[in-house]
């Protein structure tokens, strides 16, 4: 069975995260590798984390919902750019479905608590954090003229001109796309009220057309920096792309709010830093140096 798990890893690492950093030694990467082995370390520190469970068969995540309640996240035990990550799921038909198309990525499935919150990846490296950004769905703002149709298309003709493509991608009428708006009772030739957002997809991720803003790191809080680089010292990494939900923000002291770390990614995508939607673009050379000084064990080995 490990030797399976092996090349599946390593097939997905090959074909997935081949634009991803690589500055973690094997064995970090192989405790990171999982939503279990974050979760239970996470734990075992006393870092504030959504109750979850990892389980093969239908059974085990109705029980969970049966237990903590709706609303909740389905994923893929090991995967990467919240593929086959489904949420928040409110109902059991939604439930059900996410489990068939989670097991696509990876055998085993992890079901979480959800929190309705800000969404961040947060990179730390030795003693330092190093970008912070703040990540969104696809999402057009209403001017109260323009269709959704084609405040997409004025959204992606900006991406294009401030060069965030490819990295970034454009906003799409798919049948994601489509059917994500349906449940809200809307279609692409709806016309938004000014200044109402439109979110187009549930996931945040770059490849359905998401979008980063960078934070100021001078906004956030001591509590919270601590809280970042203690976790990297936890999975004893050179480098951690961490994922946290927090109610109120990045700027209030997780202990005053409500706050869950989802993961910790040991090969961050790093391009994704350099391309953000609002906020400056950032001066990341002095992390890359000292980062490309380190000398890592097995780093082709998987």
């Amino acid at each position: 069975m490990l030797g399976i798990k092996q090349r599946l890893y390593a097939s997905i690492s090959k074909k997935f995260m081949s634009d991803c950093s690589n500055y973690n030694s094997l064995s970090v990467r192989r405790g990171c590798r999982s939503k279990k082995q974050a979760r239970d370390i996470f734990a075992a520190n006393n870092v504030p984390h959504a109750k979850g469970k990892i389980f093969f068969g239908p059974l085990a995540a109705y029980n969970f919902v049966k237990e903590h309640g709706f609303p909740v996240v389905i994923k893929p035990n090991v995967s990467g750019f919240s593929r086959g990550s489904y949420f928040p799921i409110n109902s059991y038909s939604e439930l059900f479905k996410a489990l068939l198309l989670a097991k696509i990525w990876w055998p085993t499935t992890v079901i979480e608590q959800y929190l309705e919150g800000k969404n961040y990846r947060v990179v730390v490296i030795d003693g330092e954090i190093m970008s912070v950004i703040e990540r969104f769905p696809p999402t057009v703002i209403g001017n109260g003229v323009d269709n959704i149709r084609e405040l997409a298309k004025k959204e992606n003709d900006i991406r294009q001109k401030m060069g965030l493509y490819p990295t970034i991608h454009p906003i799409l009428e798919s049948d994601q796309t489509v059917k994500h708006l349906a449940k809200q009772g809307l279609s692409f030739d709806t016309v938004p009220k000014e200044n109402h957002r439109i979110t187009l997809f549930y996931r945040i991720a770059l490849a359905p057309g998401g979008t980063i803003n960078t934070i100021d790191k001078t906004t956030i809080p001591e509590q919270n920096k601590a809280l970042f680089l203690q976790v990297l010292k936890m999975f004893n990494a050179n480098i951690l792309g961490i994922d946290i939900i927090m109610e109120q923000g990045i700027e209030v002291p997780h202990d005053q709010q409500k706050c869950i770390m989802l993961e910790v990614n040991s090969r961050p995508y790093l391009k994704m830093h350099d391309v953000p939607r609002n906020g400056p673009k950032e001066d990341l050379s002095q992390y890359y140096q000292k980062l490309n000084t380190l000398e890592i064990s097995q780093s082709d080995t998987f």
